[in-house]
């Protein structure tokens, strides 16, 4: 099932798919001009599966990223001020500078990364899931997590755990075909990522993760589903990243004809092309949407470039609880 739009929902949709893009397209050109450092994961070409699939959470449910997190942070709300001066390690970042790309955290939020170890997530979610089922709230958690996760053995600890436990968790593949640069055909017998939920008695379904629409719809039913005390669901979200895995990728491993024809089926570009054709948007409207986006870009380079660095005398702080004196 796929939703119909109206003006005011596809213009949001669109407006939030080309902050992301625009925002990682700055951060980009940040990065080759030693402003950010360390590694950095892209989101390009995947941004309406966070578009489609976060608005449907509400502000008490859990959200659990992964390391290519930037878009998820984004439309969970936290401002794009803060998530700037976190990519230049300064400490009026969310997280005081100290996590950087793959550490994003905003706990007023309810979003809990920011993960950079692969899978890492999952458990975490299962105990917040878990959690909330204890304390009888009616939350729901979701866990976004890649292709690659579903090697790991959390993968499989934490699916079987959340169907035992009937627990209130949503598990979102975010399937780009590629673990860093290895393909899927090479690292999982079964390449149906929906199917593997079969053998833990989870429902699942999977998704063309390139419209944000057919993720929006999805999306909404299985929370609706796991908010019902049905127990966890997964989605697996089919979608493809324009870009390398990080910036240090030399992307050896597809070729440029293989990312030309998935750029065809680009989420911005198609959904530009729907709203169009329904009348809905005009070159005006889009230029409008452009300069509001670039105004806010350039306000959160601003609020990292007149950040402060944290204090010398600080770096240890918060890494470890001094020892009670015995007895």
């Amino acid at each position: 099932m796929t939703l119909v739009v109206d003006r005011d929902h596809g213009w949001e949709l669109l407006r939030r798919m080309l902050r992301i893009r625009r925002f990682e397209e700055k951060c980009a050109e940040l990065y080759s001009g030693g402003k950010i450092r360390g590694f950095l994961h892209l989101y390009i070409g995947e941004e309406a599966v966070a578009v489609g699939a976060i608005p449907c959470f509400s502000s008490e449910d859990a959200i659990v990223g992964t390391y290519r997190e930037h878009g998820h942070a984004l439309i969970r709300g936290t401002p794009m001020g803060p998530l700037m001066a976190e990519l230049y390690g300064k400490a009026n970042g969310c997280a005081r500078g100290r996590g950087g790309s793959m550490h994003f955290f905003d706990a007023a939020r309810r979003f809990y990364g920011g993960l950079a170890i692969v899978g890492g997530g999952l458990p975490v979610a299962v105990g917040l899931a878990l959690a909330d089922k204890m304390q009888q709230r009616r939350r729901v958690t979701a866990c976004f997590f890649g292709d690659g996760a579903v090697a790991e053995g959390e993968f499989h600890e934490s699916l079987n755990l959340a169907a035992l436990w009937k627990l209130p968790v949503l598990f979102l593949c975010e399937n780009n075909l590629y673990a860093m640069g290895t393909a899927l055909g090479r690292h999982q017998s079964q390449t149906d990522i929906a199917r593997k939920a079969d053998a833990y008695a989870i429902p699942a379904e999977a998704v063309n993760g390139m419209d944000v629409l057919a993720v929006e719809a999805a999306t909404r039913e299985a929370v609706d589903f796991v908010r019902a005390g049905q127990g966890p669901y997964l989605l697996e979200y089919r979608t493809y990243r324009f870009r390398a895995h990080s910036m240090y990728d030399a992307e050896l491993y597809r070729t440029k004809d293989e990312v030309a024809r998935w750029k065809q089926r680009d989420p911005i570009t198609l959904f530009q092309q729907q709203l169009r054709a329904e009348e809905f948007l005009t070159d005006a409207d889009l230029d409008n949407m452009e300069t509001a986006i670039a105004a806010e870009i350039a306000e959160a380079v601003s609020f990292a470039e007149s950040g402060s660095w944290e204090p010398l005398e600080d770096l240890t702080k918060d890494l470890y609880t001094p020892a009670k004196p015995a007895g």
